[in-house]
This record gives C-alpha cells, sequence and structure tokens, in this order.
C-alpha cells in the first residue's frame, strides 16, 4: 500500500544516478552535501598567503560537508522508524479479539497482525471445550480409560501452570471443573438450580489431583470417568501472549492485545509512559468516575459477573464457579490483576474471585510483579480494594479504595 508520491517503478524516466564521494555517500539523497560539494568556487592567489587562505577555506567547508552529510543520515534514520497507528480487531475464542499495533506501513503491519490472528484461532483448535473436535475435547472423552494420553506442546504450556495454580489455591482455581460448569450453563439457559443430586454427580468428576500429568512422556490422564476439563480461566491469558510474542517475532515493539476481559501490551505508543487503559466497572447506573492504569510490557485481566450472570429466586449468581461446591459465585465483584504475562493474570483473577478478598490478595502479594484491585458488592453497599502494587499502576486512586492491609 503506497502512501502518495511516486515509487521506483511508477515512471520510465529514467532518475540521474547519484554521485558519491570516496566513503560512498550519495550525495543526490542528501541536498545539503550537495550544495556544500559544488556550489562553493573559491579563487586565491598562488602565494603563501594564499595558500593558507585557500587551506583554511578548504577546512572550514570540509567541515560544513561532514555536518551536513551525518545531519542528513539522522534525518533519514529518523524518517525510516517512523510508526503508525494501526487496529484489527477479529472474532476469536467466542470473544472480540483487538490488535492495535504501531508499525512502519500497513504491509507490515497487517502481515503481523495476520499471522497473530491465526495463531489464536489455531489455539482455539487446542484449548476450547466447546469445539467438539478441540484436542481438549478429545482428551476430556478418555477420562476413566485408565489412558495416559500423548499431549501437544500447546495444551502442555497450558495444563502444567493450571495444575500450578490449583495447587496454589487448595483448589479454587481447577481445571477439571468442567462437569459443575456444564450444569450452570444449563442453568442459565433454564434459569433453574441444578438438582442437588446432579451436582453431587458432577463434583464426584472434579478436582484436581484427579488429572495426572507426567512430564517425560508429556501426558495427560483424567483417572475417574466423567471428567471434563473446562480452560476458561487461562486459555484466553494464554492465547494473548502468543499473540503478541507473534507480533514481536514479526518485529512489531509496540502493541496492545486484547480478548475479552485479559489484554497484553508491550513497548508503549511513542512519546507516552505507557498504554493508558480503562478498568471495566460492576457500578453500572452510577456516576463513579472511570478509572485508568498506565501498563508496559505487562497483561492485565479482569474477571467478574459484570455481563455473564443468571439471577434465579432472587439470588444473582456468576458464571464463575468455585470448583469446591460446585456452586456459582453469589458475591457480585469485579476484579482487575496486572501480571508479568495474562496467562498469570488470566489465572489470578479468577483466582481472587473464588478466593475473595484477604486470601486472594495474600496470593497476589506472593506472586511476582502481580496487583489486584477488587471492587464488590454483595448486597446495598460497595467496597473497592487495591493491593499494595497496584498503586503504581493506578492514575489517581479515588479516596474510596481501601489498600489491602
Amino acid at each position: 500500500m503506497r502512501r502518495g508520491g511516486s515509487g521506483p517503478g511508477d515512471s520510465k524516466t529514467r532518475s540521474p544516478r547519484p554521485r558519491t564521494n570516496q566513503a560512498g555517500t550519495s550525495f543526490a539523497a542528501c541536498p545539503w552535501a550537495a550544495s556544500l560539494k559544488t556550489g562553493c568556487v573559491f579563487s586565491v592567489n598562488r602565494t603563501p598567503a594564499g595558500r593558507w587562505l585557500r587551506g583554511l577555506l578548504l577546512g572550514v567547508a570540509g567541515g560544513l560537508l561532514a555536518i551536513g552529510v551525518a545531519a542528513c543520515a539522522v534525518l533519514r534514520s529518523a524518517a525510516a522508524t517512523v510508526e503508525v497507528r494501526f487496529e484489527f480487531t477479529q472474532p476469536q475464542m467466542g470473544v472480540p479479539f483487538r490488535m492495535v499495533v504501531y508499525a512502519p506501513d500497513f504491509t507490515t503491519a497487517s502481515n503481523a497482525v495476520h499471522a497473530a490472528f491465526a495463531r489464536v484461532a489455531a489455539l482455539n483448535c487446542v484449548l476450547s471445550d466447546y469445539e467438539d473436535d478441540s484436542e481438549l475435547t478429545l482428551l476430556s472423552r478418555t477420562a476413566g480409560s485408565h489412558r495416559a494420553v500423548p499431549v501437544s506442546a500447546d495444551l502442555w504450556r497450558v495444563l502444567v501452570p493450571a495444575q500450578r495454580w490449583a495447587r496454589r489455591t487448595d483448589g479454587a482455581f481447577d481445571v477439571t471443573v468442567g462437569p459443575a460448569v456444564q450444569l450452570w450453563r444449563r442453568a442459565r439457559r433454564q434459569r433453574e438450580l441444578p438438582s442437588a443430586a446432579r451436582l453431587a454427580t458432577a463434583l464426584e468428576a472434579v478436582g484436581h489431583r484427579k488429572l495426572i500429568l507426567q512430564p517425560r512422556e508429556r501426558t495427560a490422564q483424567l483417572t475417574v470417568p466423567g471428567m471434563r476439563l473446562d480452560l476458561g480461566g487461562i486459555a484466553k491469558g494464554y492465547a494473548v501472549d502468543e499473540a503478541l510474542r507473534v507480533l514481536r517475532a514479526y518485529g512489531i515493539q509496540r502493541a496492545l492485545v486484547s480478548g475479552g476481559g485479559d489484554l497484553a501490551v508491550s513497548q508503549p505508543p511513542p512519546g507516552t509512559a505507557g498504554w493508558r487503559i480503562e478498568l471495566p466497572s460492576p457500578e453500572t447506573g452510577t456516576n463513579s468516575p472511570p478509572r485508568f492504569v498506565r501498563l508496559k510490557n505487562a497483561a492485565l485481566a479482569t474477571s467478574g459477573d459484570l455481563f455473564q450472570f443468571v439471577e434465579i429466586a432472587g439470588t444473582r449468581y456468576s458464571h464463575i464457579v468455585d470448583p469446591r461446591t460446585g456452586i456459582g459465585l453469589t458475591d457480585h465483584s469485579q476484579v482487575t490483576v496486572i501480571a508479568q504475562d495474562c496467562l498469570t493474570a488470566d489465572a489470578l483473577a479468577t483466582s481472587v474471585s473464588v478466593l475473595g478478598v484477604d486470601r486472594g490478595f495474600r496470593l497476589v502479594e506472593a506472586t511476582p510483579r502481580a496487583a489486584a484491585f477488587l471492587v464488590r458488592q454483595p448486597r446495598d453497599s460497595r467496597e473497592a480494594f487495591a493491593s499494595r502494587r497496584f498503586a503504581r499502576f493506578i492514575e489517581a486512586p479515588p479516596d474510596a479504595v481501601k489498600t489491602w492491609r
């Protein structure tokens, strides 16, 4: 895509070949240097004084020539690194995926983003529990078969940290929660609670210890019949990280990738200290001021029931299910976590949602470079909490926000 002007092949008239000095510097490309090279003629007497004056003038001209060539090189280098903002959006993994990149031209940006979107689409075929033929779904179908199944590198890179988070949270984060999640998806559609018998049956197939990973063979085994893996609390974070990695591989150093409530950024836009991100708020219908954070080379994930919930018999149930009880959360809240990568931020946001302020924020403080912000409305009141490190990112935190401990 050409941005005005004519390129080398736009005219049959051949341009004059640029003249070069002995060092190979093109004077035609540097008009200042050309004028210094050819625009001054000196005539002096062939006397000692004249020769002295001639040497002085040539020295001055040579100095000016060097300055002109250097200045021209600086300008040409700066022009070559001018970056333009481009934005692209595609539906991926059931949500809009958005990529904002800074690149020297549209072709560079488009090629990089196309590859990043292709990477996300490929990961959906691995990590989705909605696709009947995804690798995750096929693995879940082996539950109770006493078989250790070899898994792909991508699925392994998600399952291993998922199990680590399950151990750190004592099961508050657990990707084996799939059977209970299926009950609550049905509850949202039909607006009725799962029966106690169905819930008890589902919980028999839930528990991170029932998923066995073997690092040497890179296999996974689901030991109990009826188990079903659900990577909803971690998969999009990994996909966002991978999209950003692809953009870097294509030479894009300044980028933002977001998918649903997950977001990651690399270097900030030119001339700024960081990407300015508005935090989503559960306080709909109020006049609460927007909150912003500044990020660079970091990730952010938001978890809560702002959009996905069901109200049954006067009680509001979140789409986030506590794996220990099999029940959707009833604490109306919104959790935002900042971390060094989006997989970590995604898993932490889900964990804090289930664990609550005290246990959740202890987990955040124990995670390097992580910070969290939580707004909860259990009934008619509203509370906002921020972890200690969150103050590094937020712009002018409101007085109503409590710093945890």
